[in-house]
């Protein structure tokens, strides 16, 4: 072609794409990291209380039990997960529970709880059947919602608020929603606020999804870190028409492993199992392997427990000191705290002038505004020099 001629070939045209990919809304924690970057200060350390990633050592015999277990020649590893695993699994749920499930028929694992979570709803709406509601209390982790709507489903929020110490409620859903819904998320102990669900509002929900023909799903990523007494499990209701995800990213800081698992209802585990091959999500053996081993012991998530109780305590008292309050936050390492004038976004974006970042309550959803998630995550240094941090910036605020 000569230099300077017009290109004769027609311009290409663009392929599809889902148009969740290509809209103006944008995953609230990458909102979140832009925002850090453009406001806090050149050459000041960020201390980042946004995301729920433990900067704690996974415990060493885990460690351990993972290097032991990497191949020489590795395979594809199924996705229906090692019988040792899922027995270790059951082993644990019935110990931390007092439930008994089939390891075989009742137990899947998956790669850390939120790849279970967002497939769920691909498996269950379709096939031209009237339910496609995905209901979720709001504020609520993020996936459940972008889940809904790659599979297509309609969302519905249901508001969580102060006055009903943030908790869900199923009797105060209208009667006429139940016909429509196909999963109900629940999350107890809860993300964003802490607050855990009492056993006779997750049986009351387990019971209206046998009438009403939904899924109850559960998420209690957080039911081994807690402050009082142990959170229950909706799995103490029965597996029919339930499903829990458990995962041992917070449990025992293993983040970066992704292993968890879901149990409940058989015939959905079943379904559930003929459509994972299809994405495949089947965890590498020696991730298993360690987690096998993280599942057995009960010693370490206690010793974590102590670890944030620490560090709950320290932010506690800074928080009444600079006249800060602290709704709900009775389990989870989050601390749900209520934004001075109720601009969350606001009081973020001045965190940041300080080099401290948490998310705001609005990011998540419905009902979040006015309120700030500060999740207990870096260390306990760490965790002074916040305070230090926060100390200074309401003296600047009082000059």
């Amino acid at each position: 072609m000569t230099a300077g001629a017009a290109d004769p070939r027609p311009a290409a045209k663009r392929g599809p794409l889902n148009p969740l990919l290509t809209g103006s809304g944008e995953y609230p924690f990458v909102t979140l990291d832009r925002k850090r970057r453009e406001r806090v200060p050149a050459g000041v350390r960020v201390i980042d209380f946004s995301i729920g990633d433990p900067r704690e050592r996974t415990p060493a015999f885990i460690r351990e039990a993972l290097k032991a277990q990497v191949p020489e020649v590795s395979s594809y590893p199924s996705v229906a997960g090692l019988p040792e695993l899922r027995a270790a699994c059951a082993d644990w749920l019935r110990r931390r529970f007092g439930v008994s499930l089939d390891p075989d028929t009742e137990i899947l694992p998956v790669n850390g709880s939120k790849e279970g979570v967002f497939l769920l709803a691909l498996a269950v709406i379709g096939g031209g059947e009237r339910r496609d509601t995905i209901l979720i209390p709001s504020p609520a982790y993020p996936v459940y919602e972008n889940s809904a709507r790659f599979a297509g489903g309609t969302v519905l929020r249901t508001r969580l608020s102060s006055d009903r110490d943030w908790r869900f409620d199923p009797d105060r859903v209208p009667e006429e929603v139940w016909d429509r819904v196909a999963i109900l998320w629940l999350n107890s102990p809860h993300n964003p606020t802490g607050a855990v669900l009492p056993r006779d509002v997750l049986v009351s929900a387990a019971e209206r999804a046998r009438r009403s023909g939904f899924w109850l799903a559960s998420d209690e990523a957080y039911a081994d870190i807690y402050f009082g007494e142990p959170p229950h499990s909706v799995l103490e209701s029965g597996t029919e028409n339930v499903l829990a995800f458990h995962t041992l990213s917070k449990r025992s800081a293993m983040t970066g492993y992704r292993s968890g698992f879901m149990a409940g209802d058989r015939r959905l585990i079943e379904a559930l199992r003929r459509f994972r091959p299809n994405v495949g999500v089947a965890t590498p053996e020696f991730v298993q392997r360690a987690a096998i081993a993280a599942w057995k012991d009960d010693v370490h998530p206690g010793e974590q427990r102590r670890l944030y109780a620490d560090k709950r305590r320290l932010f506690l008292d800074a928080f009444i000191g600079l006249g800060l309050t602290v709704e709900a936050s009775e389990a989870t390492f989050y601390l749900w705290v209520k934004a001075p004038g109720g601009d969350d976004v606001g009081f973020v974006e001045r965190l940041m002038e300080v080099g401290l970042v948490a998310t705001p309550g609005s990011f998540l959803g419905q009902g979040g505004e006015g309120y700030v998630r500060w999740a207990m995550v870096p260390t306990l240094d760490e965790c002074r020099e916040a305070i230090g941090r926060l100390e200074q910036l309401q003296e600047r605020a009082n000059r």
